[in-house]
């Protein structure tokens, strides 16, 4: 009986760690607040050509590497229907902390405070940068890296620049996974 029950442990253990592992592939609206105190959600943005969402640090190299390139992306795009959202699920990380660095970069789309990751639980992401564009349904057009190298005089592949111009130009996304990589999101326990 006691190896009946540590299979079946063992199994309900492999199945939940395969199920968690999968990928999302379509989100449900959710709202939470900027660094203003301002509700958004994330039906707000459903007229939108698409949405990004961008997961995104104050305290993280990797992610503060990509601080001008995501300004610039979203300058370059915010014109062309393209709506973006950050999102902060850091715990050590403040409201007023995450307003002053969004205001020091210069980076002007909302970014919302994810208190207990519940949000970064849904989208199993786990790094900043990690980006998601979404359709108007909120289905996953795009996952991954913003570009391949964290040090900008390096990149050879702008992913989600060119995940971004074949939406505009109607095409179906040619790459929809990359790899993200940055600091781990730091969750509540």
């Amino acid at each position: 009986m006691k190896k009946l029950n540590r299979l079946f442990v063992s199994v309900l253990l492999l199945v939940s760690s395969l199920l968690y592992a999968g990928d999302v592939t379509k989100v449900e609206n959710f709202k939470l607040k900027d660094y203003n105190g301002k509700e958004h959600q994330l039906s707000d943005f459903k007229d939108s050509k698409a949405i990004v969402i961008i997961f995104v640090a104050t305290q993280c190299p990797i992610s503060n590497d990509y601080n001008s390139r995501m300004a610039e992306v979203y300058n370059d795009y915010k014109d062309k229907g393209i709506a973006f959202v950050g999102i902060n699920s850091n715990k050590q990380e403040s409201v007023e902390e995450i307003k002053q660095h969004a205001k020091e970069n210069n980076l002007q789309f909302p970014i919302l405070k994810d208190d207990k990751n519940i949000i970064a639980d849904k989208f199993a992401a786990s790094v900043t940068p990690e980006v998601y564009v979404l359709n108007s349904n909120f289905e996953i057009l795009y996952h991954g890296r913003i570009d391949d190298s964290r040090k900008q005089s390096d990149v050879k592949s702008k992913d989600l620049r060119t995940a971004l111009d074949e939406i505009l130009g109607g095409k179906s996304v040619s790459n929809t996974k990359t790899k993200a990589f940055g600091c781990t999101i730091k969750r509540v326990s």
